[in-house]
């Protein structure tokens, strides 16, 4: 997985600076989340890996799939992935390029995991919290896992906040082992 996205990376920031030097983050990001979930279909994965198809046929049927909603920047790197026998790297650049995109808007992405279902306002104040917290806009998607108890987990890349029951109790648990 490393290696797929070592390789991806060049890719990614060459297409973050064209789409920013563009003023085009939005259509590039659309894009490419696009061109990623394309590529990861299971059935193009292995159209694309198939050596009988010519170049020509195996971006006939991608860009078939995509339509008129890649843009000629996007079909330009696509068509340069497909030749190099490199389309599996299209989730990830886009990914990446995600990453490079929030970094730029100053954008955290948060992922909270919370014993039951927040309401909007309760949502609203943790996300303002982090928000003046981190400095940044807080993009946070929220799930529900009853097995913490109460309380939540609070993901922001690779720092985990346990604010949870779960979470509390063992720790007391392995203090108390001690």
């Amino acid at each position: 997985m490393a290696e797929i996205a070592t390789i991806a990376r060049p890719y990614a920031e060459a297409s973050f600076r064209t789409a920013l030097e563009s003023g085009d983050l939005a259509a590039w990001s659309d894009g490419l989340a696009l061109a990623g979930a394309i590529a990861a279909d299971p059935q193009m994965a292995s159209l694309l890996g198939n050596p009988r198809l010519s170049r020509a046929q195996k971006l006939e049927v991608f860009f078939g799939a995509g339509g008129d909603r890649l843009s000629g920047p996007v079909r330009n790197l696509v068509t340069i992935l497909v030749d190099g026998a490199r389309a599996v790297l299209l989730p990830q650049v886009g990914a990446q390029f995600e990453s490079l995109k929030r970094a730029h808007e100053s954008v955290v992405k948060v992922r909270i995991v919370s014993a039951r279902a927040l309401e909007d306002a309760e949502r609203d104040d943790l996300v303002a919290h982090l928000a003046s917290k981190y400095g940044r806009k807080v993009e946070a998607t929220v799930e529900v896992d009853a097995s913490l108890i109460g309380g939540a987990r609070v993901h922001i890349g690779d720092e985990v906040i346990h604010a949870s029951m779960r979470d509390a109790l063992a720790q007391m648990a392995v203090a108390l082992s001690r």
